[in-house]
Parts: C-alpha cells; sequence; structure tokens
C-alpha cells in the first residue's frame, strides 16, 4: 500500500495518491495532472478512479483532465449532478484498488454532497479517511458556501455536526485524518498548520469533536466568518459543470510576447497586465496601468479574490524561468485567459522607450516621525482580525479582501500611506488604487513588523507621555 500527500501551500490544498498492486486511485487533484501521472508510472501502476469530496470552490480540481488522460472513472459521493460523464456513489458505497478498499461516508455539511473516504487495508481495517472540507486538523470547514434558497447555514452546520458524530466519531482513533486544507485556506477558520493527524488526537484537540452540544456547535460555526471570496462560487460552477482543456489553457499562456505584441493585445483585448515580480521591483518600475500580485506569495487566492471576471484577458509581466508555473497557478482558480507574457520583462519595456510608473516607499521609522505629528492619513489593509488584535490608533482598517468595496469611497487627490503586515498586501492595494485614479500613495516598507519595531504608540499598548512625543 502506497499513500502519498501532495501538499501545495499557496493554496493550502492537500490532493493524496493512493496505491495498491498495479491500481491507484486520486482525491482531489490539482489542475495540472502531471504529478500524478508521473506518480504512477514512477510506480507501474494504473490510475484507475477519481475521487472527489465535494465540489471545490477555492481551486479549479482535475479532474476532467486526468481522466481524459487515464481512462480513470470520476467519482462523487450522493447528491452530486455533474455536466459531465461522472458516477454519484451512494452511501455506504465499497470500490476495490487493488487489495484495499475505499469506502465511501457521506458527511454533507460543508456542502450537501460531501463525502469522505474511508480506506481499508487489506484486512478491512480503517486506515485512514480523506475528508475533505468536512474535518480539518484543528477545525471543521465553513457551512455558508452552499446555501439555498430552503437551507441557511445554520440548517448546514447541524449536518455537519450530525455528520461527524454519526460518521467519522466512530471510527478507530488510529485512522489518520487527511483532509483537503490547512493553515491558510478561506475553507475554514482556525486551521491548523499540521496537514495530518490521528483521529485520536482530533478528538482531544479539535472542539468540533468534543463534548460540544449541537446548538453550541451551530453557533460557533457560523460565527466570525468572513465573507467568501468571489471567485469560490465561479469555480464551484466550474468543477461541477466542466472547464476547458488544461493543455489548451498552458500553451496559450505561455506565448512570449515583443513589446508591441503586447502592446497590440492589451489595445484590442482590453487585457489586464498582471505583474508577477517582487514588491520592490514592481515600485521601482512598473508599466503603467500593470496590477501587482507577486508569485512569491499567495498568488492565485489573491488573483481569485481581486480580478473578478474569470473570463478577464491577462498579459504577465514575470520572473524569467516562471512563465509556466505563473499560468498554471492562474489556471488552478479558474483563470483561463492568459494570453501570453513580456519576453525579457520589464528590460524590454525600458529598451523600447516606453513610460513606467512608481509607487513612492518610505521606511517604517521616518513613517513613525510622519504619522507622530497627526496630519498623515493611514490605510491598513491587513484582514479584520489583524487590524483587531493591533493597530495604530488612528488608523483606519481597509481591508485588501474588500478593496473593490471601498476602493471608490476616498478622495483620490489625498496622500495614502499604505501597510500591510509584511509588504506584499499592501504593494498590492497600492496596484490597485494607482490603476483607480489616486494620485499620491506611499508604501511603507517592512509593513506593521517594521513599525512596531519603532515603539510606536499603537491602540492595543499603553504608552507613556514621554513615549508619544
Amino acid at each position: 500500500m502506497l499513500v502519498q500527500q501532495l501538499y501545495t501551500s499557496c493554496l493550502a490544498q492537500g490532493a493524496y495518491y493512493i496505491q495498491s498492486g498495479n491500481e491507484a486511485a486520486v482525491i482531489d487533484p490539482l489542475r495540472e495532472y502531471k504529478p500524478y501521472l508521473d506518480l504512477a508510472a514512477a510506480n507501474g501502476a494504473t490510475i484507475k478512479y477519481i475521487f472527489e469530496t465535494h465540489f471545490h470552490a477555492d481551486f479549479v480540481s482535475g479532474h476532467l483532465d486526468l481522466a481524459a488522460k487515464t481512462g480513470a472513472d470520476i467519482i462523487f459521493g450522493p447528491n452530486a449532478q455533474t455536466g459531465f460523464k461522472s458516477l454519484t456513489a451512494i452511501d455506504g458505497q465499497a470500490f476495490r484498488l487493488g487489495n484495499l478498499t475505499i469506502k465511501v461516508l457521506h458527511t454533507p455539511g460543508h456542502t450537501l454532497e460531501s463525502t469522505t473516504y474511508l480506506l481499508l487495508d487489506e484486512n478491512q481495517k480503517p486506515h485512514s479517511i480523506y475528508t475533505g472540507d468536512t474535518l480539518f486538523i484543528g477545525d471543521v470547514g465553513r457551512p455558508d458556501l452552499a446555501i439555498k434558497s430552503d437551507l441557511t447555514q445554520e440548517d448546514l452546520a447541524g449536518m455537519l455536526y450530525d455528520s461527524l458524530r454519526n460518521k467519522i466519531m466512530p471510527l478507530p482513533d488510529d485512522v489518520i485524518v487527511y483532509p483537503a486544507h490547512g493553515a491558510g485556506s478561506a475553507c475554514g477558520k482556525n486551521m491548523s498548520k499540521e496537514t495530518f493527524d490521528t483521529l485520536g488526537n482530533q478528538k482531544k484537540s479539535n472542539y468540533a469533536l468534543g463534548d460540544i452540544s449541537r446548538d453550541a456547535f451551530i453557533k460557533e460555526l457560523t460565527s466570525g466568518i468572513l465573507p467568501a471570496p468571489q471567485y469560490f462560487a465561479k469555480n464551484a460552477s466550474l468543477n461541477k459543470s466542466g472547464y476547458g482543456n488544461y493543455d489548451d489553457v498552458t500553451k496559450q499562456g505561455s506565448k512570449a510576447l515583443h513589446v508591441q505584441e503586447l502592446k497590440d493585445i492589451i489595445a484590442t483585448n482590453k487585457a489586464l497586465i498582471l505583474d508577477l515580480r517582487k514588491p520592490q521591483e514592481f515600485a521601482a518600475g512598473h508599466i503603467p496601468g500593470a496590477v501587482f500580485i507577486g508569485i512569491d506569495g499567495q498568488f492565485a487566492p489573491w488573483v481569485g479574490a481581486l480580478i473578478t471576471d474569470l473570463k478577464q484577458a491577462i498579459v504577465l509581466v514575470v520572473p524569467e524561468g516562471r512563465e509556466a508555473e505563473a499560468v498554471m497557478r492562474l489556471s488552478r482558480v479558474g483563470y483561463d485567459n492568459c494570453l501570453g507574457f513580456l519576453k525579457n520583462g520589464m528590460d524590454a519595456w525600458k529598451q523600447a522607450g516606453e513610460p513606467a510608473d512608481r509607487i513612492l516607499g518610505i521606511e517604517a521609522a521616518d513613517f513613525v516621525a510622519q504619522y507622530n505629528t497627526g496630519t498623515i492619513r493611514v490605510l491598513d489593509v491587513r484582514k479584520p482580525g489583524e487590524y483587531e488584535a493591533s493597530h495604530l490608533e488612528t488608523a483606519a482598517s481597509y481591508p485588501l479582501d474588500f478593496i473593490t468595496d471601498w476602493q471608490d469611497n476616498l478622495d483620490k487627490t489625498q496622500t495614502y500611506y499604505i501597510h500591510c503586515a509584511g509588504g506584499y498586501r499592501s504593494m498590492i492595494a497600492a496596484s490597485l488604487l494607482k490603476k483607480q485614479g489616486y494620485q499620491s500613495l506611499i508604501d511603507v516598507a517592512g509593513g506593521y513588523a517594521a513599525i512596531q519595531k519603532t515603539g510606536v504608540c499603537t491602540a492595543d499598548k499603553a504608552c507613556s507621555s514621554s513615549a508619544k512625543n
């Protein structure tokens, strides 16, 4: 028996490869199919099944392309209806994989079709469960993504409570829990950084499996949930109805464009210029109108949160050698209309004599000196929870997650100092605001972490009168 977790940190997502003999199964695959084909080839196996725990909202799954390449059956749990050929399993149904058995446990709550897959070894002993978004390490899935006219998030939370107690908690304590996500995913609130655990440990440490009443569970699960990113519903729809061929998407997006070709595509297709370099590089010089979302951060989730049209034509300014990676990561969240990248990047743009814009920056100590005059406007673009934990006394909360809600509410002629935690999100915000016509934006280098090191007074920290001077 071979069980391998393929964890993708930028999406905080876990896919799984299971093999017995010369037969293999993949659970919750990402869009790019090659890693699974490579695993099967390296181990002399054929992929027989592709199991999906539910219609994922935070990424486009790879079931269609992987099935086309392998002939494997795509399997969803009860209540799933798809726009492509798939098998809707029934609760308790068993699938043979070599000497192993994969059993369907219908666990609605996160969504109505949510299913946990129980792996039984050659002796029919429970070995591991693949819980999708039903059970995370330290948490459970949010119940607000599958609300329908006749269902509330409280209804779904109640279903999840029952699923956990009726289907998962009766399993042996030594069963390994393999979830679909870890810390950093927006599919839950307080997930652990650990990516697997035993069920026994989770019964001791996860509130959702503890001595909690149904009403208390529902209240806990439905409190403090941030609105889902706008792309979640769109990705879920793609996973349910189907999407474009991955090879075609990557071929189109990996086209090298000369400067004039890039300009023509921007003019003809109203393409968005997406700059994936480091924040400091973007600040020093970028194509006018470009949006910064660095490839070294949580690139795909931020694209999904901030670019509202999945069909938006996109051209890239990307670090050399990472063009294919960029197109792949865009495709993971359904942005399949990348039309190419600028060959030789900003060097080519400058050599062609084209104009470039800049974002001004300021060191934390200099910013604090300005801040202490009481005359500057500060935008804190961290998440609400980060702001509530600690913030500058007079800084207003303007979360990047919701920038489309507030970007038109400020005076575009005023000067704004922008900070996040470390400098990545503030540069994204600055680029988006500049594109909207804001004339004077200053990014605080190092973000709130650097600001705090100066000893500046914050709303959560008492300061002596001398410290304020």
